[in-house]
């Protein structure tokens, strides 16, 4: 949510923003909420005078009946009582325009970061840097499911009759496998200062509708039937919940946090849910990132962060780039993203792993998380990355570790969280 004041002083800039997004159809918005914000402001002028005016009366009813002056203080009194009507009707008058101001700043877009490329949708995204010498085998890269099929490590069949379709059941050295990545996940987010945290894997309402906008919310989250909870799509959200309607003092910034949580998406959309494989599911689990700072650190935070993300998949043998995403593509709470893709030597491309972004004081503003320092009080900035994700994560880290054999090496830094193993071999069935 951007500051009012932005559309008080340049509304220009605003609507330019919409434009970039290609979300032309909310240009309206910007001065519908420009001319409620001047009628709110009024009626609370002329609220305030009223107020003032009944003091006054007050004093003088008080006076006249001194006097024994008993029909002028009636008349005054009179007069108290038109004033506290309107009064009242003032504030149920603003309190209705403010509720319609509070819904549309949650609906206009955040002010884009000057460099974000222009583009409608991820088709347009711009590829920045690649990390590591995509290989193509000589050797045939089967479809994931396939490869976990050898290891007996993926049932997909019992998860069908317990769950339905976008669930799995990960087995044996498969479901070891992925403990093992989100284990050394935690553990280098650790050795990079983050603190570890497990946090709450539901949340309220009001913590959903400060995190992420009304579009995002409907696509992704699960509501527990006749409370007011949701199961998180990424620990993200609990994370920067935590700190909701606080004022943390600026001797305590930056607040570095890396956090482990199952995630639960509908993924409603054109994407759709995968079949066989694990790629696209309504559960998986996730370690991911994220920063509260001071707003004039939020981007150099923003390189660290997904340097973080390409130096972990780089220690497991996994060729990465990254990609920037275009306006269109950009959440409307983010100033700026930027999506890790892993190389996928069976379909000999790129494809997201993790995503890193900067939301300015969007998320902050709407929960009220502030920052206390010499010159008073202001707005933190906030940023998340995915260290890891880890359906995804396996993925890639079954293809470009796969051997003609149809066995799998353990990359070195997770033999030790699986016993000191150095290979998985398909099991004879």
């Amino acid at each position: 949510m951007i500051d009012i004041n932005l559309i008080r002083t340049n509304k220009d800039l605003v609507k330019e923003n919409i434009k970039k997004k290609f979300q032309d159809a909310k240009l309206p918005l910007v001065d519908e909420v420009e001319q409620l914000d001047k009628d709110v402001r009024a009626l609370k002028l002329e609220g305030d005078n009223l107020r003032a005016s009944r003091n006054t009366l007050s004093a003088q009813i008080g006076a006249l009946m001194k006097e024994k002056k008993i029909e002028e203080a009636n008349a005054i009194k009179e007069q108290v009582r038109t004033n506290n009507d309107r009064i009242a009707q003032i504030e149920k008058d603003v309190a209705v325009i403010e509720e319609r101001i509070k819904t549309i700043m949650m609906t206009i877009p955040n002010i884009i970061d000057d460099t974000v490329p222009l583009g409608k949708d991820d088709g347009e995204n711009v590829e920045l840097q690649k990390f590591g010498d995509p290989v193509v085998p000589a050797y045939e890269i089967p479809y994931h499911a396939d490869i976990l099929d050898k290891f007996c490590a993926l049932d997909k069949d019992s998860s069908g009759r317990t769950s339905g379709n976008g669930f799995y059941f990960l087995m044996g050295d498969g479901a070891r496998l992925v403990s093992a990545m989100l284990s050394y996940a935690r553990d280098f987010m650790i050795e990079k200062g983050f603190t570890y945290c497990i946090p709450p894997f539901m949340i309220r309402g009001d913590v959903v509708n400060g995190v992420m906008s009304f579009a995002e919310m409907d696509a992704m989250m699960y509501k527990i039937e006749g409370e007011d909870l949701y199961l998180i799509g990424t620990s993200e959200h609990s994370m920067i919940g935590k700190f909701k309607g606080q004022i943390i003092g600026e001797q305590q910034l930056p607040i570095t946090m890396t956090s482990y949580s199952p995630c639960f998406r509908k993924e409603v959309g054109a994407h759709g849910i995968e079949e066989r494989g694990i790629y696209r599911v309504h559960q998986f689990e996730k370690q991911e990132m994220v920063v509260l700072c001071k707003p004039e650190d939020s981007m150099a935070w923003y390189e660290k962060m997904w340097n973080f993300t390409v130096e972990l998949f780089r220690s497991l043998d996994i060729p990465v780039r990254t990609l920037e995403c275009c306006s269109g593509d950009l959440a409307d709470l983010k100033v700026k993203s930027c999506d890790i893709e892993a190389w996928s030597p069976r379909q000999q491309k790129y494809f997201e792993v993790g995503s890193c972004s900067t939301l300015g004081d969007a998320q902050a503003r709407r929960l009220g998380i502030r920052a206390k320092g010499e010159n008073g009080t202001y707005y933190l900035h906030t940023l998340n990355n995915t260290v890891l994700a880890s359906t995804r994560a396996l993925i890639a880290l079954l293809e470009n570790n796969l051997q003609e054999d149809g066995s799998v090496l353990v990359p070195k830094p997770l033999q030790m969280y699986m016993g000191g193993k150095t290979v998985i071999k398909p099991i004879t069935k």
